[in-house]
């Protein structure tokens, strides 16, 4: 079999066993599976992967760097291959134009100035799919905005013309237990609805936590080596 056809196939499997994996936390949890949205993050692997992924039905993809999703995106859309991308890493305002060219959801708004840039850069693009980021432990220099803030971020996102607040994302923080991260997040999650009830998306869970992040009410989980394996990255 050519190289080419094995990774496929590796994908393939892959694909279905992580899909497997989170219905079987859905119902491990009470929920119906197509309650959670599987979103495959191809960071550091090529835009072959990410083709392949996209033919084999998976239609949401996460990057976390800009440098590699705007031309990762544009060569996807080349071969005619238009997935949702989420931008799920920090970012930077200087940045906003570009990610506005791609992205349909960016999971990591956590700060006024963000949402301006994002904002202005939406209107000359389409609207975007906006999910506050939340810094649990209150350690912001890692990203998120600090749960006393989030009412204020809620209305200056709910206010802008070209962004969509859906949500509310966050990382467990380091020595958390993951169960105790996600009940944080979904209570942060009803803060946010007092300020738009559509908000109802929860960004929660990565390779390590999904399980508990599901259990937790998450409506998106964000996997990657599940699929894409532990295979050499791209340079």
């Amino acid at each position: 079999m050519a190289p080419d056809a094995r990774r496929r196939e590796q994908l393939r499997d892959n694909l279905a066993r992580a899909r497997d994996a989170v219905a079987s936390a859905c119902r491990e949890a009470g929920r119906e599976p197509e309650t959670v949205r599987l979103i495959v993050v191809t960071k550091h692997f090529p835009a072959d992967d990410a083709a392949a992924l996209v033919e084999l039905g998976q239609s949401d993809l996460g990057e976390n760097r800009d440098q590699e999703a705007a031309p990762k995106a544009a060569e996807l859309a080349g071969r005619g291959l238009e997935p949702a991308w989420h931008f799920v890493g920090q970012l930077q305002r200087n940045k906003a134009r570009s990610v506005a060219g791609y992205a349909d959801w960016v999971h990591s708004v956590d700060r006024v100035r963000l949402v301006e840039a994002l904002d202005r850069a939406a209107a000359a693009e389409r609207p975007i799919n906006a999910l506050l980021q939340v810094s649990l432990d209150g350690d912001t220099s890692r990203g998120g905005a600090a749960i006393g803030d989030l009412p204020a971020l809620a209305d200056k996102v709910a206010e802008a013309s070209s962004l969509r607040l859906r949500g509310v994302m966050a990382v467990a923080p380091l020595g958390w237990a993951p169960s105790k991260a996600f009940d944080l997040l979904a209570k942060c999650s009803e803060r946010v609805r007092t300020v738009e009830p559509a908000a109802t998306e929860i960004s929660a869970g990565m390779s390590g936590d999904f399980a508990a992040a599901v259990a937790a009410g998450a409506t998106m989980v964000r996997l990657g080596r599940n699929v894409l394996g532990e295979r050499e990255p791209m340079a």
